[in-house]
């Protein structure tokens, strides 16, 4: 038999009417992918791709909702925070046009929480670097990159 026969078969063995079923019961009982697999012998690949096949869904009755995950937002909005601090830059100037005036330029083996920890330049390029400016308190990156950073999108 070729080896394409033999994979193509041995792919059709893996759910048997015993294991769909076990994966039905499983599923429903709450178990994840991982633990399913487990508990069936398949990969848990083979068990989401089945379940989608299926189209198995559960009941959301009982399940508490995930936590969500506040702190990059919460950062986030403290940066705009702390740039609305900042004295205001001219509305018609492009930030990406401004120099940063930038005479502390630093390696990576150099940087610390009181340098702008900004990239200048290609990761791994020879000229590459960070700023190295004072940053602005309570963030990474100086006024001009927090500016740069921390953008507000205008959507119209």
């Amino acid at each position: 038999m070729h080896a394409h026969q033999q994979t193509h078969q041995n792919h059709h063995q893996t759910w048997t009417i015993e294991r769909i079923e076990l994966l039905k019961i499983h599923f429903q009982a709450g178990l994840s992918c991982r633990e399913i697999a487990n508990q069936i012998g398949v990969s848990r690949n083979a068990v989401i791709g089945k379940i989608s096949r299926l189209n198995l869904t559960r009941d959301k009755v009982g399940r508490e909702p995930l936590p969500k995950k506040p702190a990059a937002k919460s950062q986030r909005s403290r940066a705009f925070r702390i740039l609305r601090a900042l004295p205001a830059t001219e509305p018609e100037a492009e930030p990406e046009l401004e120099s940063i005036h930038n005479g502390h330029c630093c390696s990576l083996f150099e940087l610390s929480e009181q340098r702008c920890r900004w990239p200048i330049s290609t990761p791994g390029a020879e000229d590459f670097r960070f700023c190295g400016n004072p940053p602005v308190e309570g963030l990474p990156y100086c006024a001009g990159h927090s500016r740069l950073a921390y953008r507000v999108s205008v959507r119209r």
